[in-house]
């Protein structure tokens, strides 16, 4: 995915508050960013661990925390996306450019397609016939720094108490 500005390196400190989280900047200075995911990201955050980590910089000097943690350097050395936000923009941006072989974009990407009483995240496809619905989740539950790196990442990261 392209940022404008680029993603700046920092290590991560500490993420507490749901939404906070502490970074450590190259010069050595720290600061708080905000942190847009609200679940456990379990083995995402590794405790005891300064790990690097990618923010991004909003540029709105009104915000309150100017700065996004955007992902996480985690065991075994793979990145997990935390900005939950940019989910769906990587996946169209990946389609688009080619970069998913299964998934064309020749026939057109749309975003936020409703089907019958669904709504999809993306759909491929003519406007008024789409042949391929895509639900898009962003996944962080992947093996923690003890369990073998058996590939396999989950949704969601914790508990879901759901109604009947």
């Amino acid at each position: 995915m392209r940022f404008d500005p680029p993603l700046e390196t920092v290590t991560l400190l500490r993420r507490y508050k749901r939404f906070l989280a502490d970074v450590r900047r190259a010069d050595g200075s720290e600061m708080t960013v905000h942190c847009p995911n609200t679940g456990s990201m379990k083995n995402c955050v590794l405790p005891g661990v300064e790990q690097p980590a990618l923010i991004s910089d909003s540029g709105n000097l009104k915000r309150k925390y100017r700065h996004t943690l955007e992902a996480l350097q985690v065991a075994y050395g793979h990145w997990a996306g935390v900005n939950t936000s940019r989910t769906n923009a990587l996946v169209e941006e990946a389609i688009r450019a080619g970069q998913i072989p299964e998934l064309s974009p020749l026939t057109g990407v749309e975003c936020e397609v409703t089907f019958g009483d669904s709504r999809f995240d993306l759909a491929l496809g003519e406007r008024k016939q789409p042949h391929t619905f895509i639900e898009v989740k962003n996944v962080t539950l992947g093996p923690g720094p003890d369990d073998p790196d058996d590939g396999i990442i989950a949704f969601p990261d914790s508990v879901t108490v759901r109604s009947p």
